[in-house]
């Protein structure tokens, strides 16, 4: 077991992030390509999933692919990303996620920027 999947508690499979969404699983897949959203293999089946937290209010958390563009330009690995976003920062406070769920996008794209220099 990886420290994602200590620091994540909630997982959605895609048909269930598609659910949740309004959408289908080929469009949530297209989320996935584009890296609007992350999904990490996990359990018996290797089955991909994502994070509950990346759903909010029947979309993709907002600013949260911004905040993937800011950590893959300062070259993040997507499980890198996934640590970084679930990790606790006392500077905010909690994780970046539940900035982003509380509507601080600003602060959470701040510290990723910086993150590339």
């Amino acid at each position: 077991m990886s420290d994602v999947d200590t620091l994540v508690t909630s997982w959605l499979t895609l048909p269930e992030l598609a659910e949740r969404l309004g959408s289908d699983v080929s469009r949530v897949r297209q989320l996935v390509r584009d890296r609007q959203v992350l999904a990490v293999r996990r359990g018996e089946n290797n089955v991909l999933m994502v994070p509950e937290a990346f759903a909010q209010d029947g979309r993709v958390l907002k600013g949260l692919p911004g905040t993937l563009t800011l950590l893959a330009d300062a070259r993040y690995s997507d499980e890198e990303a996934m640590r970084w976003l679930f990790s606790p920062d006392d500077s905010l406070p909690g994780s970046p996620v539940d900035a982003l769920v509380a509507n601080r996008g600003t602060e959470v794209k701040r510290r990723a920027q910086a993150l590339g220099f």
